[in-house]
């Protein structure tokens, strides 16, 4: 839908698919069409002469990154894989994650784990949902090499404190990784207020360019630990979607919070009679996921698109740390970005009413499954879950590795096995 017009529906599904703005769907069918012209060299001289100068000045001021120290690949789970996969680790290293990691960097995490035989493990929750960096503090030293946080999940509107995290871990020897993707455009990214020596991020989301393109900042370190080694090959994008980028980033607000809209987006589902709001932790971004105790996610997305609303899905398989361990197995994603109005967050509450109102006509109601109680983190076979603190209710736990399938630049997920009982304690 191009950008700007409100006549065919109002999208709040930025989180899935941002909407590309005029200017860059004009250069991305322009050059797409010259590409089966006149053959892909033409497009990749003109990229690699006149586009990355520009594109990589862009970069750098979105991130507040080093000139040089971005690269290009097809998405940012694909810029990680290539990367973190040859990050030389030994038996006697720890690796850390959190319960608000992805499925597809989870998977490369644990394939590092198996290859160089060290330990992953799950940074505990606070009761209220954000990490516990106390119990960072208290347990960081130098067998940590690795940290590999989400700044913002897939699975919920939740925003990492990743700045204290890069104070936490700054005097020690780690590398320290963010996952970006649902977070670069939508709130403000600085690697060097981060510390952080590789951010990760996609393109098609609230930067709002085309699908299968992502970009990773690499610090110095980065590529000192992989340049013995060598370094997996990152697939290229396609050179017509990365000119369709650099006239997205030419157009980019500046990343502020959503801020009012954001609230009255969240105060429309709290208020809705059988709705609940998947939202933990302090600080929350544009995006809000629920479920409803009467209507499933699918079918209530489809009902509110039947409406002119567009908004998202995002499933367990998706953090599967964290949700299936909340007894939830699918919720319906909704979010703000700068091209939204509170004409769409009224047009979505209306819509969201008539969709409930239909669909109870049509369903036998069903309650929305209780919290799961607090428990100590059950390691599967292989993955070394971190005691949760007393009375914490928040603590994740861990699941066989998950294996993504992806298709057309974009993670579709797996069924991800039940948790395993362990065995060996």
């Amino acid at each position: 839908m191009p950008h700007g017009d409100r006549d065919r529906g109002v999208h709040l599904d930025t989180a899935g698919l941002g909407r590309m703005p005029a200017a860059a769907r004009a250069e991305l069918v322009r050059w797409t069409r010259h590409e089966d012209r006149h053959g892909p060299h033409v497009v990749d001289e003109y990229v690699h002469h006149v586009v990355r100068r520009e594109l990589d000045a862009r970069l750098a001021a979105l991130l507040g990154a080093p000139a040089g120290d971005t690269v290009l690949s097809t998405g940012a789970a694909d810029a990680f894989a290539a990367l973190v996969a040859r990050i030389p680790l030994g038996p006697g290293d720890r690796i850390w994650t959190t319960p608000y990691e992805g499925v597809a960097n989870l998977t490369v995490l644990s394939a590092l784990r198996d290859r160089a035989r060290c330990r992953l493990e799950v940074v505990p929750l606070r009761p209220d949902g954000d990490l516990d960096l106390e119990w960072m503090a208290a347990h960081i030293d130098d067998d940590v090499a690795l940290v590999s946080v989400a700044h913002v999940p897939a699975g919920c509107g939740i925003v990492t404190p990743v700045e204290d995290i890069g104070r936490v871990l700054a005097p020690y020897r780690c590398l320290y990784a963010v996952d970006a993707s649902y977070s670069v455009g939508q709130l403000p990214v600085d690697v060097r207020r981060i510390g952080c020596q590789l951010l990760t991020g996609d393109a098609w989301r609230f930067l709002r360019g085309p699908e299968s393109v992502g970009f990773a900042y690499a610090s110095p370190e980065v590529r000192q630990a992989l340049s013995p080694y060598g370094v997996g090959p990152l697939v290229p994008p396609e050179a017509a979607r990365v000119v369709a980028l650099n006239a997205a980033l030419a157009v980019q607000e500046a990343a502020v919070p959503a801020g009012d809209l954001a609230a009255a987006l969240r105060s429309a589902v709290e208020e809705t009679p059988g709705a609940e709001p998947i939202a933990p932790g302090r600080v929350q971004s544009g995006i809000v996921a629920f479920r409803h105790a009467e209507v499933p996610a699918g079918p209530l997305r489809r009902e509110l698109a039947a409406r002119g609303v567009t908004v998202g899905k995002t499933v367990a398989q998706e953090t599967p740390l964290y949700l299936p361990g909340r007894g939830v197995t699918a919720a319906v994603r909704v979010c703000v970005h700068h091209d939204n109005s509170e004409r769409d967050v009224a047009r979505f509450t209306e819509a969201l009413r008539e969709a409930l109102a239909v669909r109870r006509h049509r369903t036998v109601p069903t309650a929305v499954r209780a919290q799961a109680p607090a428990r100590a983190a059950v390691a599967a076979p292989g993955l070394r879950a971190v005691p949760a603190p007393t009375g914490e209710s928040g603590a994740a736990p861990a699941v066989r590795d998950p294996r993504p399938r992806r298709t057309a630049g974009r993670r579709h997920l797996a069924p991800v096995p039940a948790p395993a009982p362990d065995r060996t304690a």
